[in-house]
């Protein structure tokens, strides 16, 4: 059984997504992270390398520092000031079992998919806005593959996995992605189908916002099947539901990206 994954998602416009790239930085979402005094906080045309102390504390992605701990009120917060919750892979299987035994199976993976793709629009936003406060640059100035990481150093830390982009066949219109410990497939093992159906909606929202027009993404093999990590395809919605037709069909990855190659 597979999702349609044209059908799932409003897809944002282009003008929708244009608009992500209009948002202006946000300076008090960092208050954390920035050290008063260094800089005039100035949204430059570029990133000026600076020698010494630097405006912001860069390199937060650790426990110690991504983490701020309320004793008094019990709660965590990330350096943004957004409020954050731990949970166990107990959690993670209960949730998806639990709406899989309320909606069925093929509904689950569909409400999955929405789910990550409405958080990767949100999260691209904030983001995007926050970006331009720590480096001090216009985003137009700055590189995919710098964003595409910065942007992901908070989910490695949260515990959502590490991940290797591959844009050697962009010029085919075909992103990859390999996500290693994968928060939903560690959690589920090896139950021999695809489940990471979170994480391609997150994908999908995440390179539309860049590419700055809708994509889709599937993925196609997975931890859970026996694979020693997730690959993910990014596209246009025909090549995605090609995709996600093959991998019903018995494929492997390689399979996909041979065929979709050649659409």
């Amino acid at each position: 059984m597979t999702v349609n994954f044209d059908d799932t998602i409003d897809r944002p416009s282009e003008q929708t997504l244009q608009l992500f790239w209009k948002e202006k930085a946000d300076l008090k979402s960092m208050s954390f992270l920035r050290r008063p005094g260094i800089s005039d906080g100035r949204i430059r045309t570029h990133i000026i390398p600076q020698m010494g102390v630097q405006p912001y504390n860069h390199n937060h992605y650790c426990d110690q520092k991504f983490y701020i701990h309320d004793t008094t009120q019990g709660t965590i917060q990330n350096p943004y000031g957004q409020r954050m919750m731990r949970v166990s892979e107990d959690f993670m299987i209960a949730m998806l079992g639990g709406l899989e035994d309320e909606v069925g199976v093929n509904a689950a993976r569909e409400i999955m998919y929405k789910s990550g793709y409405q958080w990767g629009m949100e999260d691209m936003r904030g983001f995007l806005r926050r970006q331009q406060a720590e480096f001090e640059a216009e985003l137009d100035k700055q590189r995919v593959d710098f964003l595409l990481e910065t942007w992901w150093w908070p989910l490695n830390v949260e515990g959502w996995g590490a991940w290797r982009f591959d844009f050697r066949q962009k010029d085919k219109g075909l992103l990859y992605v390999d996500l290693y410990e994968s928060a939903v497939a560690q959690s589920v093992g090896d139950i021999g189908a695809v489940v990471c159906y979170f994480y391609a909606g997150l994908f999908a929202a995440v390179f539309s916002v860049l590419a700055r027009r809708s994509l889709g993404s599937v993925e196609m093999q997975c931890y859970s099947t026996g694979e020693d990590h997730c690959r993910f395809l990014i596209s246009d919605y025909e090549k995605v539901d090609a995709a996600a037709f093959w991998r019903s069909e018995g494929a492997t990855a390689a399979d996909i990206i041979r065929k979709v190659s050649q659409m």
